[in-house]
């Protein structure tokens, strides 16, 4: 059952916690990362059950098998876990604190930013050093213009996906929302691919990533639209009129949202040819504003992303105060 009352303050809690701090580098050091846990059971999944040379249906059973197996041991340990904490006083503090580990304002913010240092300190050559770090793309054939796109559309995209969906699983669920949401997108980060390997096997992770998404994404298009207009309506509006227009050309159905937004409010245009693995693919343009591009752009949109979870994180407060 939905407890608001509980899990909208966890939710608010975590966003500042993370924000403000970050996931503690010892940690990191000592025991890792809790996605980097998920990264290893999936690999061990994809070992054990995939069969990449099997046909399409098996591949697909032995993938939900995968991804039904993921979400059942994370269930296992987070609701307990859950259940536990709500009945000690205070410990709802405990489960923001856990909540906030699966959040990335702090690591987005730190690899996009290294981009515009990159090109302002060592141009090309460092700039796509930097984006290679957050962008699946082949940096090889891009110029600065590529570069300052590649990184905005990652700015974008991940302020839904590393975000603002997580902090929404969680407002709704709890620590177990944002943790099955967390494995969802994991799964789908690593084995969600049209390769060989894994145009099977990925199947259902890929799905069930596109669909805990979906909500997702057009809240964040709509946010920045939102944080835009808060300063600019003008941009704001061109905004909400490329996001409603240009999202749904994008060839994921919901990458689209958050990164036509921002061409809109940057008054950019993102999205483009770019190559893969060697192979170009040719995706269409979103927005109408400048194709040629500078690192200050990527500060720029550094700015409106802050803004945005400005938003975000206040209408995600107000929902904790009113809450019944």
């Amino acid at each position: 059952m939905i407890d608001l009352s509980t899990t909208l303050p966890i939710a608010f809690i975590a966003l500042v916690v993370e924000r403000l701090v970050g996931y503690p580098r010892f940690l990191l050091k000592r025991i890792g990362h809790p996605v980097e846990w998920m990264g290893g059971l999936v690999s061990f999944l994809d070992r054990r059950l995939n069969r990449h040379s099997e046909k399409r249906w098996g591949g697909r059973v032995r993938g939900t098998i995968a991804v039904l197996v993921l979400m059942l041991i994370v269930l296992a340990i987070t609701v307990p876990i859950s259940f536990a904490l709500r009945h000690y006083e205070g410990g709802w503090i405990v489960e923001a604190l856990l909540a906030s580990s699966f959040l990335a304002q702090v690591d987005l913010r730190r690899y996009v930013e290294a981009v515009a240092e990159g090109l302002e300190k060592g141009g090309v050559e460092q700039g796509r050093i930097a984006v290679s770090h957050i962008v699946g793309r082949d940096p090889s054939p891009l110029d600065e213009s590529g570069i300052v796109r590649a990184a905005l559309e990652s700015l974008a995209e991940n302020t839904s996906d590393a975000i603002v969906a997580p902090a929404i699983w969680l407002a709704l669920f709890g620590l177990p929302g944002i943790i099955i949401y967390k494995a969802i997108n994991t799964a789908d980060s690593m084995i969600g691919h049209k390769t060989e390997r894994y145009q099977n096997f990925g199947w259902a992770a890929a799905r069930l990533d596109d669909l805990v998404n979906l909500p997702c994404s057009r809240l964040t298009g709509f946010l920045i639209a939102g944080a835009t207009s808060l300063t600019s309506p003008s941009r704001g509006a061109a905004a909400f009129e490329y996001m409603l227009r240009d999202a749904k050309r994008h060839f994921s159905p919901n990458a689209g949202w958050p990164e036509a937004a921002l061409a809109g409010a940057l008054e950019v245009r993102l999205g483009g040819p770019r190559f893969y693995e060697g192979v170009k693919v040719d995706l269409p343009w979103m927005g109408r504003g400048r194709h040629v591009l500078a690192a200050w752009h990527i500060r720029e949109g550094l700015k409106l992303q802050a803004r945005t979870l400005n938003l975000f994180t206040i209408l995600i407060a107000l929902g904790a105060m009113f809450s019944p």
